[in-house]
């Protein structure tokens, strides 16, 4: 799976989706350290156990670099930044009963805000599944020879 680059300096205004999410009882925040169990304990019963690794080593961070959206208390969607590497995005994932809400999208903003607030002028989304979403959404651009890129010689689970 190809990697793609982000533009941080051209991203688009985040707050009406923000607000939209806001009406339907969503939050959308930073985890806290307190919730690293919960957190991956839901992603390793949604997603893949090599996403909870990825989900702990955000968790380790400090600030911590895992975005959740919870609905009455509730985990519907998570999103990490610099797990595999320095201005990553990814793992992300929305739980199937929670998709169409635009909680993916928001979280996506949320990640590649994270990142240019940490500095960076380009974020990088590290082997994509969805490169449409990707494109349409955000603006991302296929890295040109990026696959496999880091993700080589994976131990199996």
């Amino acid at each position: 799976m190809i990697d793609m680059l982000v533009n941080l300096y051209e991203l688009p205004d985040s707050s009406e989706l923000y607000q939209r999410l806001e009406e339907q009882g969503i939050i959308l925040r930073r985890a806290n350290a307190y919730e690293r169990h919960i957190v991956a304990d839901w992603v390793g019963a949604h997603f893949s156990p090599k996403w909870v690794s990825e989900v702990k080593v955000a968790f380790s961070r400090q600030p911590i670099t895992c975005f959740i959206a919870t609905r009455e208390k509730e985990v519907l969607g998570f999103a990490c930044i610099e797990t595999t590497a320095k201005g990553f995005y990814g793992p992300t994932g929305v739980g199937e009963d929670a998709r169409g809400t635009g909680i993916g999208k928001a979280l996506l903003f949320r990640s590649m805000e994270a990142l240019k607030d940490n500095g960076y002028v380009y974020g990088v989304i590290g082997g994509v599944g969805p490169r449409e979403f990707y494109q349409k959404t955000i603006g991302a651009i296929e890295i040109p020879n990026s696959d496999p890129g880091i993700y080589r010689d994976i131990l199996p689970d």
